[in-house]
């Protein structure tokens, strides 16, 4: 199954705060917000969506191609994906300009503030599946990217018949209620979190019941509270697979996606593979930085069937 991973790519630079943002934010001034966070550690790591759920994905021995656009520095972690199997041919690189970076800092009880420059990825606009590959996937994630390429990319999908998810993520406060009904209009499998489908329910005057009318497979996340897959008529609870520790929350979503997209290739139960994802989640949140958790699909199959019983349906990652 041939499946090309959309989305940004991105440099990471990730910060510990030791103390607690709540404790900053003062309900009767937050109209005039000036905070500065004095942080005891940062690292600079690999990163974005796209490459995020391609890493992870590329851990169960499937070989997705990964598309967006990336600055001149990209040589390294070019180098980086590859080695980590990742087929990186269908990326765009524009010597121009730099990868885009995502700027996180994460305080004691793993609340995040984010922000993110674009860059490279602002670009993602100008291309199309048809501009860097003559083959038609199985399947295409649209992941959070440049808000008018993620609009393109759905419409391309739409036009040529590709099937594909649609994963606002992070842009659902980028996108409009527009954007956001013309990305979901025939996506076979949406995932966000909770708060994500809240904006997302908001913007589009849509009830969470007629997302799921309109939507094949619609997942909703909710990190230590498992995840709830509405699928028809079936609503299944997905439990969270607790950590051995948190170390960092960044990119455990995108975890999940990879996670929930390799047991669907492997042909996997649906409900199987929501808990896939729930297990690749957790081992993002044990490491710092978003690919760094590393895992043999046996060792991954081993842990999982020490905590859940998965009918025999995991065979098939081990015989990949």
């Amino acid at each position: 199954m041939q499946i090309v991973i959309t989305g940004s790519i991105a440099y990471d630079y990730l910060m510990r705060f030791p103390g607690h943002f709540k404790e900053y934010f003062i309900a009767d001034a937050l109209d005039h917000i000036s905070l500065s966070f004095l942080v005891d550690e940062m690292s600079k790591h690999w990163g974005g969506a796209a490459a995020n759920i391609a890493f992870t994905m590329a851990k169960f021995g499937i070989r997705p191609k990964l598309m967006g656009t990336v600055g001149g520095d990209f040589g390294d972690y070019r180098g980086w994906l590859e080695d980590k199997g990742v087929d990186c041919s269908t990326v765009v690189q524009i010597d121009e300009v730099l990868t885009a970076s995502f700027f996180g800092n994460t305080d004691e009880d793993n609340n995040q503030l984010a922000f993110f420059y674009g860059g490279a990825m602002n670009l993602a606009r100008n291309y199309s599946l048809a501009d860097v590959t003559s083959e038609s996937p199985d399947m295409v994630v649209v992941s959070p990217n440049d808000p008018v390429a993620m609009v393109k990319l759905t419409d391309e999908c739409r036009a040529r018949g590709i099937p594909f998810v649609y994963d606002p993520s992070q842009q659902v406060p980028r996108l409009s209620g527009d954007e956001l009904k013309r990305g979901m209009l025939g996506t076979r499998l949406m995932v966000v979190n909770t708060y994500e489908a809240s904006v997302i329910c908001s913007k589009t005057g849509l009830t969470l019941d007629e997302l799921r009318d309109q939507i094949e497979i619609l997942i909703v996340t909710a990190s230590e509270n498992g995840s709830t897959v509405y699928a028809a008529d079936e609503v299944m609870e997905i439990p969270a697979f607790a950590p051995t520790e948190i170390k960092d929350p960044t990119g455990a979503g995108d975890a999940y996606r990879a996670g929930l997209m390799a047991g669907i290739a492997r042909g996997l139960p649906l409900e199987t593979s929501a808990k896939v994802g729930a297990l690749s989640a957790t081992f993002a949140l044990e490491q710092i930085g978003t690919q760094n958790h590393d895992f043999t699909a046996a060792g991954f199959v081993e842990r999982f069937r020490s905590l859940s019983d998965d009918g025999g349906d995991l065979d098939r990652l081990l015989d990949a």
